[in-house]
C-alpha cells in the first residue's frame, strides 16, 4: 500500500484532477479541450496517464461521449473534495496575507435578495476588497447539488428539519419564518378589518406548486373549516410576479411572513387577519460537513448572523 501511495504522489498532479473533472462535466475529450484552452490530444494523453496510474479504466468512450465508471465516480467524490481543501488553503493564504481580500460564494432564492440587500450593501461598503458571488438556487428540494460540487461556499434556504439536506450537511437554523394569507396592501382585501376563511372560498389564488408547504397549509386551512380549497388560478415559483398579482390583481397567496417586504412598482403587501394552524418554514445556513471554511466566508457568516439578530432584516 506504502508503494502504491508513492507511486501515485509521485505521478499524480492536482491540474491532471482538473482535466479528468473537466471531461467528466462536459462528457467529451474534445468539448473540455476547449473549455481549458487545450489541445485534445493533450487531455486524451492526461487521461489515459491517470488511468494508467490507478491502474483502472476511469471512463467509458462511447460514440456519444464519455462516462465515468464505478473507478472514475469514486475518484470524483473524492478528487472533488481533495481539489476543494488545496483551493480553500490558497484563499486563505490570500486571506493571511491581506485579511480585507478574498471572495465569497454564496447561493439563496431570488428572493433573499430583496431581503438581505441592506446587509449586502453594508458588508460590500465595510469590505470593498472582498467580492460576493451570489447565485440564485431553484426552489427548496431536498439536494444542494452546487453546494456539494464546492461551487458554493454555503447556502442560504429553506429548510423542513435539520437533516433535511441529509447527513452530508451542516445546517445553521438563521430565523423562523411563519405563513401568512398576504394581499396587496391597496387591494380591497387589505382594507377589510374582519375577514373569515369563508370569505375567501371564490377569491382569485396565486401559490406555488400543491405539494410545496405554503399550499398545502392552505388547503388543510380550508379543509379544518369544512370548505373546499381554494382554486390556485395562478401556479408559480416566482415571488416578483406573486407580488405583482397581489398588488395589481386583487390575488392572495398564502407565503412566508418575510415575504411580505417584497414590493411591486413601490406597492407593498399585506398580511391579513387569517388564522393558519402554526408552521414555519425556517430559513438556515447550510455548509458541507467536514469543509473547512475561509475565514472570509466565516466573516460573511458572522455578519449575517448579526443582521438577523438586529432586526434590521423585520423578518
Amino acid at each position: 500500500m506504502v508503494t502504491t501511495d508513492l507511486r501515485l504522489g509521485r505521478r499524480l498532479r492536482f491540474r491532471d484532477l482538473e482535466v479528468f473533472f473537466a471531461v467528466v462535466q462536459c462528457g467529451s475529450m474534445a468539448k473540455a479541450a476547449a473549455q481549458l484552452g487545450m489541445a485534445q490530444p493533450s487531455v486524451s494523453e492526461i487521461v489515459a496517464s491517470l488511468e494508467n496510474a490507478f491502474r483502472a479504466r476511469l471512463l467509458d468512450r462511447g460514440p456519444q461521449g464519455v462516462a465515468p465508471t464505478i473507478y472514475g465516480n469514486a475518484l470524483l467524490k473524492r478528487g472533488v473534495a481533495a481539489l476543494d481543501e488545496v483551493k480553500q488553503g490558497l484563499r486563505d493564504i490570500s486571506f493571511l496575507a491581506d485579511p480585507g481580500v478574498g471572495e465569497v460564494r454564496i447561493g439563496w432564492p431570488e428572493s433573499f435578495s430583496e431581503l438581505l440587500s441592506t446587509m449586502v450593501r453594508a458588508f460590500c461598503l465595510e469590505y470593498p476588497g472582498i467580492a460576493l458571488r451570489i447565485e440564485h438556487l431553484p426552489a427548496p428540494t431536498g439536494e444542494l447539488p452546487e453546494l456539494h460540487a464546492r461551487q458554493l461556499d454555503v447556502a442560504l434556504t429553506r429548510v423542513a428539519g435539520p437533516h433535511h439536506f441529509g447527513d452530508g450537511c451542516n445546517v445553521e437554523v438563521l430565523f423562523d419564518d411563519p405563513a401568512v394569507v398576504a394581499a396587496g396592501a391597496n387591494s380591497h382585501w387589505a382594507r377589510r378589518r374582519k375577514i373569515e376563511l369563508a370569505d375567501l372560498v371564490d377569491a382569485a389564488w396565486v401559490g406555488t406548486p400543491r405539494e410545496t408547504p405554503p399550499t398545502t397549509l392552505l388547503e388543510q386551512a380550508f379543509r379544518e373549516k369544512g370548505l373546499p380549497a381554494p382554486k390556485i388560478r395562478v401556479t408559480t415559483f416566482s415571488v416578483h410576479l406573486r407580488a405583482r398579482l397581489l398588488v395589481e390583481g386583487e390575488f392572495l397567496s398564502c407565503m412566508p411572513r418575510s415575504l411580505l417586504q417584497v414590493t411591486s412598482d413601490g406597492v407593498g403587501l399585506k398580511a391579513l387577519p387569517i388564522k393558519l394552524a402554526p408552521h414555519s418554514f425556517p430559513v438556515a445556513i447550510v455548509t458541507v460537513k467536514n469543509r473547512t471554511l475561509t475565514p472570509v466566508v466565516e466573516l460573511f457568516l458572522e455578519r449575517l448572523r448579526a443582521f438577523v439578530k438586529s432586526g434590521a432584516a423585520r423578518f
